[in-house]
């Protein structure tokens, strides 16, 4: 293990930083990841990646036991979150994922297909 040496501080002092994050791009990723901080709501990401055509929510109610209306608040946090597309054919909505995502959000909607997020 390296050790680096820490910064002499004096008490009462304070060390301005940088915060060089632009706020709006902050709180969209807040609300992208606000949108992933459920576990069923990154099974129904993974599900949709994985689908070759978009999904009822029906078949959401189906595959997780939960009520429809329970889906489709999940749905709706995916959808506000810039996520997923919706479009409805008679009285059944369909959900794929945006393919115009930008390509960080893609790539860790990729990750998160693949297992591949750290485990923490």
């Amino acid at each position: 293990m390296v050790t680096r040496e820490l910064p002499v501080r004096q008490r009462g002092g304070v060390c301005g930083i940088p915060i060089a994050v632009d706020a709006r791009l902050a709180n969209a990723t807040a609300e992208l990841l606000k949108a992933l901080a459920d576990p069923t709501r990154v099974a129904m990401v993974a599900a949709l990646a994985r689908s070759g055509a978009p999904v009822c929510i029906c078949d959401f109610t189906s595959a997780f036991s939960l009520t429809q209306p329970t889906i489709s608040h999940h749905m709706s946090k995916l959808k506000a979150a810039g996520l997923v597309d919706a479009s409805k054919q008679g009285v059944w909505t369909y959900y794929e994922l945006r393919a115009d995502l930008p390509p960080a959000v893609a790539g860790l909607v990729e990750a998160v297909v693949a297992g591949t997020l750290p485990a923490g």
